[in-house]
């Protein structure tokens, strides 16, 4: 049974205790390290994994922003700001000259001109995908150089949307993959009250300003996530899926259910073929 819960004082315990413990079985790992984009989910990873390690001396945090072309100024200053605040470094890297140097060798080396608006939403999201997975693989060699892991910043939602690309923005420890979207905005709202009460008010500034953000994917394909998953606000988006998951049939046609379907593949990457069907006689 699918739901969602508001019981954010044992979601934030319970993440804690979990990252906590696994960098205890894995005491090689000496680095966190994660890619801030200014959106509520990179900036509550962020604020997580902070609080799971502030008690883990030889622990540290590393993040980076990576704007490449599309980025907004105020996506990179929410990011900075929160990275400045809760990471031990923190630092901006502008990698659009690395993304064109590889686009323009890319085939086909993008859409004409006179391609039709299909044709050019695609092509934003094939641009999209490759600055996604030049982002990781800058990510991933600053943790191995760090002896570290890349924190992945994807919610439940966005799993079950395929709102996410493949081998691009996914990481190698998840603490937010199984909370819906509205339960992440919710954990971010415990956690700025939490740190208003204790007069961290640059924290919990910085926070709001995420949560405040309209979300969007970064990568200059749409001006909102809700131009493409087809609503208003994930709060809707969340309980269309939650019904249909729980076998509510009502919405089978909507665009989020479709989304859903249509993306089933991402959630089974990589495809194998099993050892009994390579020897079935």
């Amino acid at each position: 049974m699918y739901e969602i819960s508001d019981n954010y004082k044992l979601m934030l315990a319970n993440i804690k205790t979990q990252l906590s413990l696994y960098l205890f079985e894995n005491r090689q790992l000496k680095t966190l390290v994660i890619g801030l984009s200014g959106g509520i989910d990179s900036a509550l990873t962020c604020v997580l994994a902070r609080e799971a390690i502030k008690d883990m001396p030889g622990v540290v945090l590393l993040g980076r922003s990576l704007p490449i072309e599309t980025n907004k100024q105020d996506e990179i200053s929410r990011g900075e700001e929160i990275g400045n605040l809760f990471c031990h470094d923190y630092k901006t890297f502008d990698l659009t000259d690395a993304y064109k140097a590889l686009y323009k060798h890319m085939v086909p080396a993008g859409r004409g001109k006179k391609a039709g608006p299909e044709e050019l939403f695609e092509e934003k999201v094939r641009q999209g995908n490759i600055k996604a997975r030049i982002r990781m693989i800058y990510l991933f060699d600053l943790a191995h150089f760090n002896r570290g892991m890349v924190l992945s910043t994807d919610n439940f939602t966005e799993l079950m949307l395929g709102f996410w690309t493949l081998h691009g923005d996914v990481g190698n420890f998840g603490l937010l993959q199984y909370l819906w979207k509205t339960e992440v905005y919710g954990l971010a709202q415990y956690l700025e009250k939490m740190y208003r009460k204790n007069n961290d008010i640059k924290k919990a500034d910085a926070l709001r300003k995420s949560i405040d953000a309209v979300p969007t994917d970064g990568l200059g394909i749409t001006a909102s996530d809700f131009d493409q998953i087809g609503v208003a606000d994930y709060s809707t988006a969340d309980n269309i899926l939650l019904k249909y998951l729980n076998g509510d049939r009502q919405d089978e046609n909507h665009p989020v259910v479709k989304r859903y379907k249509a993306t089933r593949f991402k959630r089974r990457d990589p495809l194998n073929i099993t050892r009994e069907k390579v020897f079935e006689i």
